[in-house]
């Protein structure tokens, strides 16, 4: 589930989108219930105030009668006192009214019938208890009849010394259709606003969220674009949050700085770059010049015109210094290459076919070559691409030792996510660890000769066309080249 929704992997817009999308729920869901909970209270309170205002007006015109009737005031004279008396106070207060004597037995009731009911002709002793202990010496008791919510209040009832002669009792049933009623039409208003203004909110929270994040996507975006091999550009904002303008002002201090560096950088790639290349090109000249200085030496202290040989021994010294010659001069056209890379003559061209055209020029029979498609159509330098197939399979080829057995180099190519991609495959000695990070560096080689010069030229011009080398390689199992261009037409 974790995987399926995790709020910290959603974008700050959407959060501050739904947060405040959620506040405005809970907002309006807080405001229903306090409303609710508002139209039960005030409910409660009519009812409460209600039956103590009858209670109040039943208890006067009960101590009314009382005053005025000729029977001496005592518990068991409470019937004949209130015999043609309670049906007259229950009408007037529209009141159903009980009393009871002091031990809860039932006396008289304004319900006709009401005393053969042996459930209520008796005041519960639980609730009887309470009444007696209460401070007032008044109780109200609850009860929730199926859907009526039933109130019984009981209160003394005292003659002209306050002594308790009886207990009155009066079943109040509260009506709560009114106040439901109430609560329902509020509901339905409140509803209609409430959708009305969660529509507001939504879309100012869309707005919100936009124009809150929109600085903070500009400086994203920037960061993302930022390199330090390019020139970066300053981010310039005018209305921006004061937190907004110190973050701004942090990458434009860092642009700075990482073009400062940059700078530094490649002056000293550059200073580094020079000073190893001399020292190849001084070390690749000396060796030739070593053995042409011995072979003129050789030929000053030997030689002799009157030798019968001496024709043939003029073109063996010659020759070496002939080959001396090509070889210093091999040593400066490949630098001269790895230096300046001709220009780019891009054509329309069918990849498959012109790797398959480079092969060619192997003689080994342990070269397989295979294509997923007849024709893989993009623009590229012919030469280079043919100059890159080469160079790939030769080191592939050098990679194998000769006493090894069951050799073979496989060259594939296919499309993949608009690239062309060629794989050069073998099963040779296979690259070391710690020669891996090194393997595209100028003059580097794990060769007894040449120069190293090969991959760090043929990465150049696969970079030139946006393209990408990698490599995967075990020791003693072989080495597999990747090699990416993006198809353009």
């Amino acid at each position: 589930m974790d995987r399926i929704f995790n709020i910290k992997h959603l974008s700050l817009r959407v959060r501050i989108f739904l947060s405040m999308i959620f506040l405005t729920l809970i907002a309006s869901i807080l405001i229903a219930a306090v409303s609710i909970y508002q139209f039960k209270k005030e409910a409660r309170l009519y009812h409460q105030d209600r039956l103590e205002r009858k209670e109040n007006a039943i208890v006067e015109h009960i101590n009314y009668v009382l005053q005025n009737t000729t029977y001496p005031l005592t518990t068991k004279n409470i019937p004949l006192i209130f015999k043609e008396k309670i049906g007259e106070i229950s009408d007037v207060h529209s009141m159903e009214l009980n009393l009871f004597d002091l031990r809860g037995n039932l006396l008289i009731s304004s319900k006709a019938g009401f005393k053969q009911d042996k459930e209520t002709s008796k005041i519960n002793p639980s609730t009887l208890k309470i009444f007696e202990s209460a401070i007032d010496k008044r109780y109200v008791e609850f009860q929730k009849i199926d859907t009526i919510n039933l109130r019984k209040s009981f209160t003394y009832i005292k003659d002209n010394k306050f002594k308790p002669l009886a207990i009155l009792n009066l079943p109040y049933e509260e009506d709560t259709d009114f106040y439901d009623n109430e609560l329902k039409n509020f509901l339905i208003r409140f509803g209609q606003v409430y959708a009305f203004m969660f529509l507001i909110a939504i879309a100012l929270s869309y707005f919100l969220s936009s124009y809150i994040t929109k600085s903070l996507k500009i400086i994203s975006d920037k960061i993302q674009e930022t390199e330090l091999n390019q020139l970066n550009e300053r981010i310039v904002l005018e209305d921006g949050s004061q937190e907004i303008n110190l973050l701004v002002q942090a990458y434009n201090n860092m642009v700075d700085k990482l073009e400062e560096s940059a700078t530094k950088l490649a002056q000293s790639e550059r200073e580094q770059a020079w000073r190893e290349m001399a020292k190849q090109v001084a070390h690749e000249i000396k060796n030739p010049l070593t053995p042409m200085r011995l072979t003129v030496q050789s030929f000053q202290l030997r030689f002799n015109e009157n030798d019968p040989e001496i024709k043939q021994k003029l073109d063996d010294y010659s020759n070496t210094l002939i080959q001396q010659i090509d070889t210093m001069s091999s040593v400066a056209n490949a630098f001269s290459n790895f230096a300046t890379m001709p220009a780019q003559q891009n054509e329309t061209l069918n990849v498959v076919k012109i790797v398959e055209l480079s092969l060619d020029i192997f003689n080994e029979d342990f070269i397989r070559f295979s294509s997923l498609e007849d024709e893989i159509i993009t623009r590229l330098d012919r030469t280079q691409l043919i100059r890159v197939i080469t160079n790939l399979v030769k080191n592939a080829i050098q990679s194998i030792p000769d006493e090894q057995e069951n050799k073979h180099i496989e060259v594939d190519v296919f499309r993949e996510e608009g690239n062309v991609i060629i794989t050069v495959k073998d099963n040779g000695k296979g690259i070391s660890e710690e020669n891996k990070a090194r393997i595209f560096e100028p003059k580097f080689t794990t060769k007894s000769s040449g120069m190293g010069l090969g991959l760090a030229i043929i990465k150049n011009i696969i970079e030139n066309y946006n393209g990408t080398i990698t490599f995967e390689s075990k020791e003693n199992i072989g080495t597999e080249f990747f090699v990416s261009f993006p198809i353009t037409t």
